[in-house]
Order: structure tokens, then sequence, then C-alpha cells
């Protein structure tokens, strides 16, 4: 039995053996709209809890307009442009975008290019966030958690702030979009570390799809609120990277009916969990480099036996990456633990700690194998992961591990499912 793996642009071919005991899960397939164009408009006049956007913003309006980098597969090229008609009303000069980086890399001007139509770059000004030069913030305030929120000073200076991105599932915020674009998209390195900080991590609610329990997406949204979320644009696609849905309008009420949306073809419940899970990180931009990967590793660790073994095919064409610290907190440590112990220390902030401390999380549970065509054995090994140059060898040698009946769970699609242990009534 074939089955194709998301990897990189081109996928993965892998050769399973038919008389393995094999479960596939993927997502819903959820046909994309007839017409992108003519949706985005109808969603952007007809939107949740508010008035249609061109009614929001003033000819005099300073606006801003956030969008994803290039790790996301937001369709900028339909949102965006769509955004501008509607407030075309408002003049160029007056209308700024920025380029919500969070804790990534400053995007090349080649990468925005291929993000956001290269009408917007020759025409509009861009800013991107720079989360580690406080002298670009502007402090707003503090959480009742007791976060300080530092948001860009040039975003904080726009009296419009139109807030676009893509819904779904999240290894710890719940779902990505919605007030994500603000926090940790625009925000301070303060600000994500301490709504990122282990005790939030490791908040049993901090996970796939939970929101209204959830500490870091409360926290996110309060924050998003603070600042002045006017309007957000998001959108759900399918794996064809279709538009199926687009919700617009008030921050809480859109961002929830999107949630929900996608809560309903992408959450997949299983009775047992199984030996190995093989998964992905959703073929390109989502796996890019290893630290995105953990997403795929989490999504995976939620149906693995303790003591099994998730296998996850990314192609990380960038990497690591060498930027941030995840690299470095993973040499660092001899074992997960070790991860661990460091992180929870009182006063602990370091940026990508999260990310290191999920994967820790997972290899505490299971056996983690990286099947990457760009990362070598020796550097995989030095991060405490194991090497899978062929995934079907790989799961024969496990085969032997775990005996005949050994039960295999493959994500085609990684994270665009989201499986769940059904609890027995």
């Amino acid at each position: 039995m074939k089955i194709d793996l998301d990897y990189g642009k081109c996928g993965l071919s892998v050769d399973f053996e038919d008389h393995w005991n094999i479960t596939v899960m993927e997502p819903e397939h959820v046909p994309g709209v007839a017409n992108e164009w003519k949706t985005v408009k109808s969603a952007l006049q007809n939107p949740y809890d508010s008035s249609p956007l061109r009614n929001l913003v003033s000819e005099d309006s300073r606006v801003g307009i956030i969008f994803n980098d290039i790790t996301r597969a937001t369709p900028n090229h339909v949102i965006l442009p769509a955004i501008l008609d509607e407030i075309k009303h408002v003049p160029v000069e007056n209308v700024t975008f920025f380029n919500a980086l969070g804790t990534h890399r400053e995007n090349s001007e080649e990468e925005l290019r291929k993000i956001i139509p290269s009408q917007i770059v020759d025409n509009y000004r861009i800013v991107s966030n720079n989360c580690h030069d406080r002298e670009t913030q502007s402090y707003v305030g503090k959480t009742i958690r007791g976060t300080d929120i530092y948001i860009n000073a040039e975003l904080m200076k726009c009296n419009t702030k139109i807030l676009t991105g893509f819904i779904e599932p999240h290894f710890f915020a719940g779902f990505s979009g919605g007030g994500k674009a603000i926090m940790p998209g625009m925000a301070g390195l303060d600000t994500i570390l301490r709504n990122h900080s282990a005790r939030m991590i490791d908040d049993p609610y901090s996970t796939w799809g939970e929101i209204e329990r959830n500490p870091i997406q409360q926290e996110i949204r309060e924050i998003a609120e603070k600042v002045g979320a006017d309007f957000i644009v998001n959108v759900t696609m399918n794996n064809d990277h279709a538009i199926t849905g687009v919700f617009t309008g008030k921050l809480k009420s859109a961002h929830d009916a999107g949630c929900e949306f996608a809560r309903g073809y992408a959450m997949k419940p299983v009775t047992e969990p199984f030996d190995i899970v093989v998964t992905t990180n959703s073929g390109y931009p989502l796996d890019q480099n290893l630290y995105q990967s953990v997403k795929g590793m989490s999504c995976a660790a939620r149906v693995v036996k303790n003591g099994g073994a998730i296998i996850i095919a990314s192609e990380c064409c960038d990497g690591i990456p060498n930027h941030g610290l995840y690299k470095d907190l993973l040499m660092e440590a001899s074992n997960p633990e070790d991860i661990l112990n460091a992180v929870r220390q009182p006063g602990y902030y370091k940026q990508d700690q999260w990310e290191a401390q999920i994967q820790a999380l997972v290899q505490q549970k299971a056996d983690v194998y990286v099947c990457s065509s760009c990362l070598s054995s020796n550097l995989l090994e030095s991060l405490m992961l194991q090497p899978c140059s062929d995934i079907k060898k790989t799961i024969e040698v496990l085969i032997e591990k775990y005996g005949p009946d050994t039960s295999i769970c493959v994500l085609p699609q990684g994270p665009l499912t989201i499986p769940y242990i059904k609890i027995k009534k």
C-alpha cells in the first residue's frame, strides 16, 4: 500500500506492507470555495459582530495591516488585495503593512514577494517586527497574569489595525490565527517569553484545539484586545491550499467561528493509542525547519503509546534553523530531562525554550525518528533525535521490537489532522 506523505513541495511516497496493522488518518476533505475573491470580498462586507470593513475606516485613518511570515501558507495574494479594495478611499501613504515575525528571522525582499503581491512591496511601506529591539516597541500595560505588554511602536501609531491569518489547530495555542498576529507576531521578546513560559506550556489546557480553557490563547486575546484588534480576516484551507472558509470581524466572534469550523474537520478520535505513529509537518512551507516540525511530533504524541515510536517526515530545507536558541538548547542537554529541568527553573526565560520543552515532553513519551533529506544523521543525533533514512525499513526494525501485532497510525498531512484518544464511557 503506497501512502503519499506531505513532504516539502513534492511529497514523499512510502510503500507500507498490506499485512501491517495500519490506520490512516486524514482531515475530512472540505472543498475550496468556488470563487476565492468573491468569498473574501463578501466576508469583508458581512463580518461577524462588526460593521463592514469599509465603514470602519475613514479617509484619514492610519491603517495597519498585519500579515504572516514565510513559514505560513496564508493566501495573502487574495486576502490583501481584497482588503485594499475595501479601503481604497484611504490614501496609500496612510496604509502600512506589518510582517508579523514573532521570534522568527526577517524575511528577505525575495521572500516577501513570494508571500505578498509585488504590487504591495513596490507601493506600500512594510515594517518587519523586530522582537529583540526594545527601542522599536511601545509599552501597553500588563495582562491579568502580570505579563508586561510590549508591541511594535509603529503598529501602535495606527488607529485601525487589521489582523490577517490562517486558522488551523495549534500545538499550544489551541488554534492559530486570531490574536496571534499581534502576539507573538508584533510583540517584544519579553512579552513572548512570558506568554510562552514553561509554566504556561505545562498547563494541560495549553494544547491542540483548546480555546476557552487555554491560558496561552486567552492571554493572546487579552493582549490583542488591549492593543486594538479592530478587525480580523482569517481563512481556513484544505490540503490543496484552497480557501474553505473566511472569517472576518470582531476578534473573538470571528476567530471562534473559524476555530469551530476547523475543529469539525481536523479533530479525529481513536479508541486506543498506537505503537508507531508516522507523521509529517504538513509539507512546505510548514516543514521548512526542524523547529516548526516539533508541531508534527506533538500531534503524533497524542496517540502514541508510552514507550512507542514517532517517525516524522519533514524536509527542513531551512535547516534547524541556525537563528534563535532552539538548536543551542538541545545541544546543551544530554537528555530530555535536562531540558525540562532547565526551563522549569524560576526566572528562566530564553527564546525558543517552548519548542525545546515540547520536544522534550514528546521524547519522554516516545522515541522520535526524523526522516529529512536536508539534515545529516550526525546533526539529528546531536539534537537527541534518531535519524531515519528509510521509513519502511525503520518500521520493519520497530516491528521486530514491538511484535507482529504492532499497531501503526499514519498521519499523511501531519498536524492538519489532530487525533485524540476518545475516552470510553
